[in-house]
This record gives structure tokens, C-alpha cells and sequence, in this order.
């Protein structure tokens, strides 16, 4: 289980085709990542689609307690109600039961002792707070 800590997105203004929408921009300051630091520049670019509906690609390093470094990329999906997302845009705590919010994730590193994560399909739920998101990734194959 992993929680970071996001300040306020930066909006980029209307994306083109074949994705018509909006697009934000959102820095991770920190977070509790349980064995792994986050470390180093994030990127977070959002697509948020007419209906509210926002696509994620989530992309930053991790270091574990023994130092060996993470790269890791999600890609995610988060929609619900008109209402719900109002209330997830206003900032409000709106509980994941609400909403789906979901991430497919890759990690690579050259720690051979955790090379089984370059081949492994994690999946994650995740849910959003009014000032951090908790993730909960899972190995599914």
C-alpha cells in the first residue's frame, strides 16, 4: 500500500483528438510508500474527459530500504457520478466504495534479486482524499 501526497493540479487547458478533454498537471511531494522511498522528479499527467472522467499517467522512482532503485509507470482510469466526481474536484473525502479508480502498473529495476518484478502485472485500487491518494497494488500475474 502506497500513499502520496499531491499539491493542487495545474491546469494545461483542452487536449485535441483522439482524446477530447482537459489536461492537468499535478507534482507528488512525498508520501509513505510502506519499504520503498520515493525519490527524484514525478510525473503526473491527467486527461479529464467531458463527463469527468480522468485518465492517469503516473510515472516516478522508488528506492528501497536496501537502495535499489524502482522505475515505475501506471496508467489509470477513475470515474463515477456526475455528483461524486463533483465532490472528488472539490476536494472533498468521498469514499472509494463511490467511484472507480483502478491503475495498471509497470516496474522495472536492475536489482537482479528483484527482477520478478519486470515481469510481473500489477493492478491497483486506488482512492483519492482531498490532499493525497491511497494506492493498493497488487501482483496478478
Amino acid at each position: 500500500m502506497s500513499e502520496r501526497t499531491a499539491p493542487p493540479p495545474t491546469p494545461n487547458g483542452p487536449t485535441a483528438a483522439p482524446t477530447p478533454g482537459h489536461t492537468v498537471r499535478r507534482a507528488i511531494v512525498g508520501g509513505a510508500l510502506g519499504l520503498a522511498l520515493l525519490i527524484g522528479p514525478v510525473a503526473l499527467a491527467t486527461v479529464v474527459l467531458p463527463d469527468g472522467t480522468a485518465l492517469g499517467d503516473i510515472r516516478y522512482t522508488l528506492q528501497t530500504d536496501r537502495g535499489e532503485l524502482l522505475y515505475v509507470q501506471s496508467w489509470g482510469i477513475r470515474h463515477g457520478s456526475a455528483e461524486v466526481l463533483a465532490r472528488l474536484g472539490r476536494g472533498e473525502d468521498v469514499d472509494a466504495s463511490e467511484y472507480t479508480f483502478r491503475t495498471a502498473t509497470r516496474i522495472e529495476t536492475a536489482a537482479p534479486e528483484l527482477d520478478w518484478l519486470n515481469k510481473g502485472v500489477f493492478i491497483s485500487v486506488a482512492s483519492r482524499q482531498a490532499a493525497s491518494v491511497l494506492y493498493e497494488t497488487y501482483l496478478v500475474a
